[in-house]
């Protein structure tokens, strides 16, 4: 609910349309879900690269970057969560009204927040990645030291050791980061948004 009031829209001249149509692409959000360690970042990466080279106008919004500004006054508790998911969502709907195929990688455990994220942009506009890979191989790879830690006791509401992930029922795509490499998880969603003629 907004706090704010005496508040009006000013519409711009220029159109999302005119901005995918100068771009020579549609603008989607391309929205990365999966426990700590799934890949989300690394393959949002390789994608951001891709699609660059390709010549599409992207931008990446990182969970851990998006905490160092935007949302650093946001913890971990089911309510942060929540309104961390929500600030990204009207980022993310911005970066497509600009025209922009905007690429998110955050855990979103919870999949009525993600659900919330797609409610406010238009149809076609929101494509969930589910990155699978399981606890033990994301608890091996560890790249953070996280769940190592989570174990310890030292950090509460670990998503899949003290708290839960909801997996997605109907992900437009997913990619098996457990037995499927960065380059071919890159390749699925390239071809996707090829195939659905997002680019």
């Amino acid at each position: 609910m907004s706090q704010s009031t005496n508040i009006t829209w000013h519409d711009s001249e220029v159109t999302k349309s005119d901005r995918q149509q100068q771009n020579g692409h549609k603008s989607v959000v391309i929205w990365f879900t999966g426990l700590s360690g799934s890949g989300k970042s690394t393959v949002s990466v390789a994608l951001e690269k891709a699609l660059f080279q390709l010549g599409k106008h992207s931008y990446r919004l990182d969970g851990d970057n998006v905490r160092h500004g935007l949302n650093n006054n946001l913890g971990f508790s089911p309510e942060d969560r929540k309104e961390n998911i929500r600030r990204i969502g009207e980022v993310s709907k911005l970066l497509v009204d600009a025209g922009t195929i905007a690429i998110t990688a955050f855990i979103s455990p919870y999949r009525a927040d993600r659900d919330d994220v797609r409610a406010i942009l238009e149809d076609g506009e929101f494509i969930e990645v589910y990155t699978a890979c399981s606890v033990e191989a994301c608890e091996q790879r560890d790249p953070k030291g996280l769940y190592k830690k989570a174990r310890a006791g030292e950090i509460k509401e670990f998503t899949g050791i003290s708290a839960p992930y909801e997996v997605p029922h109907q992900p437009e795509i997913t990619i098996d980061t457990e037995h499927q490499s960065v380059e071919a998880s890159v390749n699925t969603i390239i071809e996707y948004l090829k195939e659905k003629q997002y680019i």
